[in-house]
Parts: structure tokens; sequence; C-alpha cells
């Protein structure tokens, strides 16, 4: 099973943390398995394409979530 962190590169330093579902979250997510990307204000759900319960933490310059009115 995959820890909170999985490492990349041994020389390097790199690092991909990794949330699971039901986890406290905000911002955007991919899917570890099939890389459906969602943005929660809550709770990191179950992927609805293939049913993955493992997230990364989406690309550093994607859009900040906005608040709905």
């Amino acid at each position: 099973m995959l820890d909170e962190a999985r490492k990349l590169d041994s020389t390097g330093g790199d690092f991909v943390e990794f949330a699971r579902t039901g986890a406290l979250a905000a911002g955007a997510f991919r899917c570890s398995s099939c890389g459906y990307g969602v943005t929660v204000q809550a709770t990191l759900p179950k992927c609805p394409m293939c049913g993955g319960t493992t997230w990364e933490r989406g690309p550093r310059g994607a859009p900040a979530p906005q608040r709905l009115q």
C-alpha cells in the first residue's frame, strides 16, 4: 500500500504527497490511478471515474478554487 508520500527520485529528494478518500482537503487533486482531476473544499471523494481512493495534489499552477456567491 501507499504511504502518505512516495519517493520518486532517490538523489533529488522529490516526493509526491498522497491523500486518501475521506481526508479533509482544499484545492486541486488528481486521482493517482487514472489522473481524473477534482477541486474540493471539504473531503476527498472516491474517484468517480475509476473508484480510486488515493489522490495527489494538482499542478502548482492550477487555478485557485472560486467561491460561489
